[in-house]
């Protein structure tokens, strides 16, 4: 299996590799019900992650009867405190994830999580899931500091760099996902089986799969694609 045309496989976390939203509506919902506001539904949840807890809750407000930064002063607190005391309840992979990382990992790549959630969680869900070996790198939405998390390409030149350099792609189902890789100059997979907030084919990624039994493949045709040969991807000095 040697001589696969990537050195780094980067991945999301909510909605690409793991189903998080049942954790997730359970927190928005214990906020949501402490400052008094109606519960979400299952099917509301989905579409607001991706940007990050606050950004999350931000929506659940809206959509509950509007966001008013006093709620959110006392429901984004609880939010948090939930999710941190409950993040791997219900929380699993998706369908054949497991076997790519495997498939990916025979093959000699590095594989690597950039996710919009607090580095904190990333990293405990992963060690309760036992997955959290299987990652070169762990960058959380507040790893790089304010204003870095993804669509920034910063948490992307810094998986590189701690991968150890090389050829990179990055595997995610939002438009921060696919914006954060093109402005890094890096091939984007998107997913569609994840919490799409518009279709799949409108995030501008250079191929999408819908199972992960097509990853290996869609890597392997991006290979030859000219946005996988425009430059090394090496991470920025």
């Amino acid at each position: 299996m040697a001589d696969f045309p990537f050195d780094i496989v980067g991945f999301d976390l909510d909605g690409t590799l793991l189903d998080t939203s049942g954790d997730l509506l359970a927190a928005t919902n214990h906020a949501l019900a402490l400052v008094g506001r109606p519960t979400l539904a299952a099917d509301r949840i989905r579409t607001m992650i991706g940007g990050g807890a606050k950004r999350m809750l931000e929506q659940g407000l809206r959509a509950s009867g509007g966001l008013d930064d006093a709620l959110m002063a006392r429901a984004y607190p609880a939010l948090l405190d939930f999710y941190g005391d409950n993040l791997s309840n219900g929380t699993v992979p998706f369908p054949g994830m497991l076997a790519a990382l495997d498939d990916l990992a025979a093959r000699g790549v590095t594989l690597a999580i950039v996710t919009n959630k607090f580095e904190r969680f990333a990293t405990r869900l992963l060690a309760d899931l036992g997955l959290d070996r299987r990652f070169a790198a762990i960058i959380g939405g507040d790893t790089m500091g304010k204003g870095n998390a993804k669509p920034s390409p910063a948490p992307i030149h810094e998986m590189i760099r701690r991968c150890g350099g090389g050829r990179a792609a990055f595997v995610g189902d939002s438009i921060y996902d696919i914006q954060a890789a093109r402005h890094a100059d890096i091939p984007s997979i998107a997913v569609g089986f994840g919490f799409l907030t518009q279709p799949v084919e409108t995030l501008g990624a250079d191929a999408v799969i819908e199972d992960f039994a097509a990853l290996v493949p869609a890597l392997l045709r991006l290979a030859n694609a000219p946005c996988a040969t425009s430059s090394t991807n090496a991470a920025p000095a």
